[in-house]
């Protein structure tokens, strides 16, 4: 985003709640008849403020399930931006200073600029400042931060700030390390718009490799289905509908072997004097974006992709997002607006 936001932070067990639901929502329903021998396995757990959910369809081996969530692991210890010690944490941390971090870290915060410029800055992975002051995650009630607060934080938002760097081993034979620094001391990343989508894509890296071969991962708004169910018929996932009670439906998409991701401003939000304010921050003002979008749905086979261009969309509006969304050939989307007007793409399944 000049617009943005999502994050990867741990929120209370009210948001758990929440997410678990939307999960529940979300999540293909189970069909009988399968092809193999196997009865589907299914995980649970709380990962990148969010409910997870990893379900295999064609093996019963529960050391895959554990692989996967030693993935989450490994991911939220690199990418939170409130996980003490993890990349991200050590960035934001640094007083301006080179911080040296993985490989998989400077591939994602790469691809996060990317996006960032592409958008003309309309999604910043360095919006944490001004996210930070309206705090959605807080266990008690969020408030509308003051506007000097606010003011003054965006003047630390700027994707440019981040510099990458190599850092000489100082052991022979060993390779370089990667470092990432912050230019600006009281900048800060928060990788919560890619982050979901590039763990679901690294994960179903993952499965394949173990054989797998019939699976969903869901990860809170983001669904990546691997193939197909055993039987041959299709995974169906429901699409919240924007404002309605949690659970309720407003489509259901049919996809095989590719990613669902679904982003909306009715989620983490509040009222305050009768004017809601969601998560989805600008990041021109510093406040929610404000335009006719209620909920984006993108089907891409990368969820990478998917996830920036949900939020992208969301804080483009209608008509640019439409046009943003219109140039990506391997893109369908469902776009629907506050009054509930729903546009769909030609192709969107």
């Amino acid at each position: 985003m000049k617009s943005f936001y999502d994050t990867t932070l741990k929120t209370p067990l009210l948001w758990a709640i929440a997410a678990l639901a939307l999960v529940f929502a979300l999540m293909p329903a189970i069909l009988t008849g399968c092809a193999k021998n196997t009865m589907p396995i299914s995980r649970t757990g709380f990962y990148f403020d969010t409910v997870i959910q990893i379900t295999l369809y064609d093996t019963e081996d529960e050391g895959i399930l554990d692989g996967c969530f030693a993935l989450a692991e490994k991911y939220e210890n690199l990418f939170s931006a409130t996980e003490e010690g993890s990349d991200v944490w050590k960035m934001n941390h640094a007083d301006g200073k080179p911080v040296t971090v993985s490989e998989e870290t400077v591939k994602l915060l790469n691809t996060a600029t990317d996006w960032a410029a592409a958008t003309e800055g309309k999604i910043d992975p360095t919006i944490r400042p001004v996210s930070e002051l309206w705090d959605f995650g807080s266990e008690g009630d969020p408030h509308v931060p003051e506007d000097a607060r606010i003011k003054e934080a965006l003047s630390h938002v700027s994707y440019d700030t981040i510099g990458f760097g190599v850092a000489p081993s100082d052991k022979t034979g060993e390779s370089a390390c990667r470092t990432v620094t912050l230019n600006d001391p009281e900048a800060a990343v928060d990788l919560g718009f890619i982050a979901k989508g590039y763990i679901a894509d690294k994960m179903k890296e993952y499965l394949l490799s173990q054989g797998v071969e019939s699976a969903c991962i869901s990860l809170g708004g983001n669904v990546l289905a691997i193939g197909e169910k055993p039987d041959g018929s299709p995974f169906r996932i429901g699409v919240q509908k924007p404002f309605a009670e949690t659970g309720t439906t407003l489509t259901t998409v049919e996809i095989r072997d590719t990613s669902v991701v679904t982003s909306g401003i009715y989620e983490r939000c509040f009222y305050e004097n009768d004017v809601l304010y969601h998560h989805v921050l600008d990041t021109a003002t510093g406040y929610p974006v404000d335009n006719e979008l209620a909920g984006v749905t993108i089907v891409c086979p990368s969820s990478t992709k998917a996830d920036a261009l949900s939020t992208a969309c969301l804080c483009l509006g209608l008509e640019k997002g439409r046009q943003l969304l219109d140039g990506e050939k391997d893109v369908a989307y469902l776009l629907v607006t506050r009054d509930g007007t729903q546009y769909r793409s030609e192709n969107f399944p």
